[in-house]
């Protein structure tokens, strides 16, 4: 049964996988550099994982395809969406937000790979409705 409590634990997974990549090239690679590194080392420790993920966008009944793409999706639960940038801003944060509604996913990491610490000012966690429907434990 997925619960806030697992997702929380996933999400601790997904930053400490993010935090060795960081560790190892530091702040100047290019972003698909950065998602190469972490879709690997997330799929090494067995999680499922999904890339460059296409959502669907409708309307009027009709499907736009290719309106969006997320970087990652992990277990089908978390979408990670990564950046390399001076500063995080508000359109970046849209963003994830966007792909949580359209996704319909709990949960959301939006990681900065261009800061000096992820853990401390490179990375934003998000939950949404269907987060707090879930069960704590």
């Amino acid at each position: 049964m997925i619960t806030q409590k697992f997702l929380d634990q996933l999400s601790k997974e997904i930053l400490g996988c993010a935090i060795e990549v960081h560790k190892e090239f530091g702040p100047g690679m290019l972003e698909k550099t950065y998602e190469k590194a972490l879709l690997m080392l997330l799929e090494e420790k067995g999680f499922k994982v999904q890339s460059q993920l296409d959502i669907p966008v409708i309307f009027r009944g009709t499907v736009i395809d290719n309106a969006y793409r997320l970087d990652l999706l992990v277990e089908d639960l978390i979408i990670v969406e990564l950046k390399v940038v001076e500063n995080l801003l508000p359109i970046h944060e849209a963003q994830l937000l966007t792909y949580l509604k359209l996704a319909k996913k709990p949960k959301g990491i939006l990681i900065n790979f261009y800061s000096t610490n992820i853990f401390y000012n490179g990375q934003k966690t998000y939950v949404t409705d269907e987060y707090s429907k879930l069960p704590k434990e």
